[in-house]
């Protein structure tokens, strides 16, 4: 039992301790977040404007496509459903 007690004794300081250890405040944490954000952005492999130029003409190129594609689709069906009704 007096083992006990001690034990209990012996962990009260310890919790104290952690206790007066204070959390980072707003600013420390901002800090810490643009420093973090800045080491990120560095790693960012930017696009050459040869590649995005690349990169949009494909995109331009895809919904020019899909439009023509869903048009004769569109075709198709108005001159089905004509043959039906």
């Amino acid at each position: 039992m007096a083992e006990e007690i001690k034990k209990t004794e012996e962990q009260k300081p310890a919790k104290a301790e952690k206790k007066k250890e204070k959390k980072p405040g707003f600013f420390a944490k901002a800090k810490k977040f643009l420093k973090e954000l800045k080491s990120e952005i560095s790693k960012i492999v930017w696009p050459t404007p040869k590649q995005v130029l690349n990169n949009t003409l494909v995109v331009i190129a895809v919904v020019i496509l899909s439009g023509i594609f869903i048009g004769l689709v569109d075709a198709l069906f108005k001159f089905l459903a004509g043959l039906i009704v």
